[in-house]
């Protein structure tokens, strides 16, 4: 066997955090002429490196392959897009941002969050890989790159004249194999006075709230206050500041700097420390533990789901994400016990799941079934989703979410 090293320190991977056995590129959705062939799956096994704690998967598919054509729009969610209108005032606020400065961000998307500086007159430029979802955000007006981000790509940019006031990347740290070649092509495009900003979700949250189901191939690292801020130092990167959000069921916004300029950290960096350490990220035997409540969460949800089944009950799942086809597949759950999933996403509906060949139709079918229970797969948006289909009340109907625990909502 190939021994396996971290990307970031390169020290040996010998520890398991959570394996959770083979399973489909997590939005690789099948089309019904594909129903007969097979689908490609990998390990989905998560390790901790023992010398700076950067909890990881290794790479089996590249990431072009992953996001060259991709299925997931952020402007699909009411909630997130109230969290980037909020985000992004606030900054350009306290950044006094105007006509010239420029925001940058990785992993633009469809401009969902950029559309909201280029309001207000300030110049945006998004890099998006996926070439069909940069084309949905050039359409709206917002300059798009559709490349991988890196030193080359940030040597280019430099070299054209375009560095950043503001960097942006929220949710794409997580996303990439080599984030040595990531975080030091922040540090080239962040002009000398600039401001970085990153979300990404908590391992905290992770760890805390057993949300194993964030765990899938398009997720190469799972993130800490505690191994950002090594690899962050290791680019000359300082991370300044830093805020816990709710979004996606726990998540860090990060500010950082250039190294030289000397800033401290606040004291919300060393609280987020002292939590952390607090919770036992910096010790081994917190991650050799989570196996065990990661299993004991997998039988909950099927025994839910079974005990339903057998008193007649109808159970249908409300979302296709990611996170949902990690759970889906890891607890073998498959049409019998859920019966469809419906999706807000156009690009999604009319598919199937992958692995699990759930169908996913349009939202308005759970109102023509009646299903007596509706588990919410993205559970991170219960309260947007409970408000959306408070409907199923009408006829007894009940929300499920299964993270950390079956829950059951009246």
């Amino acid at each position: 066997m190939t021994a396996r090293s971290c990307r970031f320190c390169g020290a040996p991977l010998r520890i398991t955090f959570c394996d959770l056995g083979l399973s489909p590129l997590s939005n690789a959705f099948v089309r019904s002429e594909d129903l007969a062939r097979g689908e490609m799956f990998h390990p989905l096994h998560a390790f901790v490196c023992d010398a700076c704690f950067l909890v990881q998967l290794e790479e089996f598919e590249s990431p072009s392959r992953i996001f060259s054509d991709y299925v997931y729009f952020s402007s699909y969610s009411d909630s997130w897009l109230a969290h980037c209108r909020a985000y992004a005032t606030e900054i350009s606020a306290s950044l006094a941002l105007d006509t010239n400065h420029r925001v940058v961000e990785v992993a633009s998307n469809d401009g969902y969050l950029l559309r909201f500086f280029a309001e207000q007159g300030i110049p945006v430029l998004g890099i998006e890989p996926a070439a069909n979802v940069a084309e949905v955000a050039r359409a709206a007006g917002i300059e798009t790159i559709s490349r991988f981000f890196g030193r080359e790509l940030a040597h280019e940019l430099v070299t054209s004249g375009c560095r950043a006031d503001l960097l942006i990347g929220n949710n794409v740290l997580a996303h990439v194999p080599d984030i040595n070649d990531f975080v030091a092509g922040l540090q080239i495009a962040l002009a000398p006075e600039g401001t970085l900003t990153m979300e990404f979700p908590h391992l905290l949250r992770l760890v805390e709230e057993v949300q194993f189901d964030t765990i899938y191939h398009e997720h190469f690292s799972y993130l800490s206050l505690l191994a950002v801020e090594r690899i962050f130092a290791a680019h000359r990167l300082a991370i300044t500041d830093v805020r816990q959000l709710p979004t996606h069921g726990g998540s860090l916004r990060i500010y950082a700097t250039h190294e030289a300029r000397g800033i401290a950290p606040s004291s919300a960096v060393h609280a987020v420390r002292a939590l952390e350490r607090d919770a036992g990220l910096d010790r081994i035997d917190t991650y050799t533990h989570f196996a065990a409540r990661v299993e004991a969460c997998k039988r909950n949800l099927l025994r839910f789901l079974i005990d339903a089944r057998e008193a007649g009950k109808s159970v249908v799942g409300y979302g296709a994400p990611a996170k949902g086809n990690t759970l889906l597949n890891y607890a073998g759950i498959r049409s019998d016990l859920l019966a469809y999933t419906v999706d807000r996403s156009p690009h999604k509906q009319g598919l199937f799941l992958p692995g699990t060949r759930i169908p996913v139709l349009a939202p308005e079918r759970i109102a023509e079934t009646r299903p007596d229970y509706v588990l919410i797969l993205p559970w991170n948006l219960r309260d947007e989703i409970m408000s959306q289909l408070a409907f199923i009340r009408e006829w007894g109907g009940r929300f499920v979410t299964p993270i950390p625990d079956v829950r059951i909502w009246p």
